[in-house]
């Protein structure tokens, strides 16, 4: 047995081998494993969000159902499956929402007043980028 304690030399190689990756959406096309891939794991560190994303990976995700508690504030506001801490309360004591402890975030998640400033501002630069562009008029003759 490979795990029995003390038995780490092993003469052979191992027997199975796959000769082809696991693929989480090759049999489940279903919206619930698109949303699950496409989600970005932000406000985490980097030991969590490898978790997270080996979660996804071997279809191990599952997302909350329901709200869970925040460890720090108290409130119904974790939306995020595996999180211990709210967004707001992440932001604003610099700590990893999974796994509460004061790392190096990989992707700070952003408030969404941020997400709206930014949006606003790219808002703005298409409105001015398309304001310099001359209307040409196209005459089509039959």
């Amino acid at each position: 047995m490979s795990s029995q304690k003390g038995n780490v030399l092993r003469s052979r190689s191992q027997k199975h081998r796959n000769v082809t990756a696991f693929k989480n959406d090759k049999y489940d096309d279903s919206q619930r494993t698109k949303k699950i891939n496409s989600k970005l794991h932000d406000g985490v560190c980097q030991r969590c969000k490898d978790v997270l994303e080996w979660r996804v990976k071997y279809s191990k995700f599952k997302p909350l159902s329901q709200p869970k508690k925040c460890v720090k504030c108290l409130q119904k506001t974790v939306k995020n499956a595996y999180h211990i801490i709210c967004k707001p309360c992440a932001i604003q004591l610099e700590l990893c929402a999974k796994c509460g402890k004061k790392e190096d975030i990989v992707l700070p998640s952003q408030s969404p007043s941020a997400i709206t400033l930014v949006l606003y501002d790219f808002a703005v630069q298409h409105r001015s980028a398309t304001a310099n562009i001359p209307a040409v008029s196209i005459a089509f003759w039959g």
